[in-house]
This record gives C-alpha cells, structure tokens and sequence, in this order.
C-alpha cells in the first residue's frame, strides 16, 4: 500500500504544473502505443527468464497504468480508487467458488471449463451484458489479426467445432499449403495476387489451430521466433564485417554458413537451459 501510495504521489506530481511537461502533455491516446510497447517488453523478459528484467517491466506497466487512470481522475470521470475498487468488485463476483458467495452452494471442485462457463453467465446474468448473437461476437474486433484468429479458433471450440485429435490438424495444414502452391504456380491468372493472399491466409489459419491445439499462443511463438532470427542475423552481420565481406545476394553462401554458426554458438548462449 506504501509502495503503490508513493507511485500515485509521483505521478500526481508529474502531472502538476510544477512537474514535467512531457507527462503533463500526454493523453491516454498518446499513451496507447507505449501500453502496448511496453506489455511486449514485459513478455520478452518473461521468455528470458531474468527476474530483474521482469520486475523493470512490471514496473513500466504498473506506471502506465497508473498515468492513465490518474489522467481520467483529472478529468473527474473516474478516480485511481474508482478502477482498483471495480476490480476488486468484479473479481470477487467472477469468484463465487473462491469467496463463497455462489448461491447454490458449488464452492469446490469446478474444473476450468466448468469455471469459465460461470464466469460468461455472470457476466449476462450479474452484469447485465447483453448476450451475443454468436459467441464468436466475444472476440474483441480490434485485436491483432495473429491473436484473434487464436481467440475465433478457441471460442469455436467451446462449442464442440473442434478436431478431437491431432492428426487432421496436421492435415488441414499440409492441404492449406498445397492449395497455396497451386496458388503460386497459376502467377498468370487475373487475380493471381489476391488468390495467394486468401491461400496463404487460410494457411497461417490452420497453423494458428495447430498452436491452439497444444495450447501455445502463436504471437508469443512468434516473437519469440522473430527474437532468434534478430539475435542469429546480427551474429551473420558481426561476422561478414570481421571478414570485410559485403552482404549481398552473392555472398549467400557465406552468409548461410554464419547462420548455421549463429546457430550452434549465439542462440545457445541466449535461449534458457531448458532449450539447449
């Protein structure tokens, strides 16, 4: 409570007119893209596994938060206590099994479904929210494209519109991706570039199944993937340098045998234990 009492105090004061002129500019618009900034740097640390790392994020997080409740409670529509009180609220009413205040009694042993299914009927049923016409309605419209074919895909499947195994996941992938190379090789069709935008977005679909299946979320697969490729082509870069050779389409060869040496040295000594 101190801690918290002394983040509010500071961000009061850098918003009086006595504080700092940036932060008394901004505006929870202007504060958006480092909200968003700032959860991806939090993400990273989390998938380095470095504690000091992760507690600076969460702290940068805590901080934005903290900037644009107290932006709104300037304006007098809500104050910093109005948020953490309403959350307070809402999680203790989306916890009966929790805190003991389902009326039929069902305190113990829900499982997840069971405990995600009360949550969406308190929601209707408590709350008042209108209910969906579809449940596939759920899923926020402004999401990334990545995430949210993940969320359709998830509430699909709480609907029974789900593989039971494997296999024809794995299918549906390699159909996806012939239909994209059938897709490539009619390049002279009228609307060949519109054809290979739907197949190979059909594709990325089906991958994104895949992820979901084994419940990996792919953006996180995916930044983490785009990490690797960061830290293996700056070792390609360092190396073409040391051997003052350019990079270019030529020296392809060279550049490919740096990465697979990127491989076997950089990424070993960057990705955790539990990787090698």
């Amino acid at each position: 409570m101190e801690a918290f009492k002394k983040l509010y105090d500071i961000v009061a004061l850098l918003r009086s007119p006595g504080g700092c002129a940036w932060d008394r500019e901004q505006t929870p618009a202007s504060l958006r893209s480092n909200l968003i900034e700032e959860t991806y740097e939090c993400i990273e640390a989390i998938d380095e596994q470095k504690p000091e790392h992760i507690k600076e994020e969460l702290g940068d997080i805590f901080l934005l938060v903290t900037m644009l409740a107290y932006m709104h409670e300037q304006e007098g529509l809500f104050s910093v206590d109005d948020v953490l009180q309403a959350n307070c609220d809402k999680l203790i009413r989306r916890h009966p099994h929790v805190f003991g205040t389902d009326p039929e009694g069902n305190n113990e042993g829900l499982s997840s479904e069971e405990i995600l299914r009360n949550w969406a009927n308190i929601k209707v049923e408590q709350e008042g929210r209108k209910p969906k016409d579809s449940v596939l309605d759920e899923v926020r419209r402004g999401l990334p494209p990545l995430d949210k074919a993940y969320k359709l895909q998830k509430k699909a499947a709480t609907k029974g519109f789900d593989w039971a195994t494997v296999e024809p996941v794995i299918g549906k992938i390699n159909e996806e991706l012939e239909e994209v190379l059938a897709a490539v090789a009619s390049t002279e069709k009228r609307d060949a570039a519109a054809d290979l935008e739907g197949e190979l977005g059909d594709l990325l679909f089906a991958v994104v199944n895949l992820c979901r299946f084994f419940k990996v979320e792919p953006s996180l697969a995916l930044q983490r993937t785009n990490t690797k490729f960061t830290d293996r082509f700056k070792y390609v870069e360092k190396r073409m340098k040391e051997s003052n050779q350019e990079m270019t389409q030529a020296n392809l060869a060279i550049m490919d045998r740096y990465w697979n040496e990127a491989k076997g040295s950089v990424n070993k000594a960057a990705l955790p234990a539990k990787d090698l």
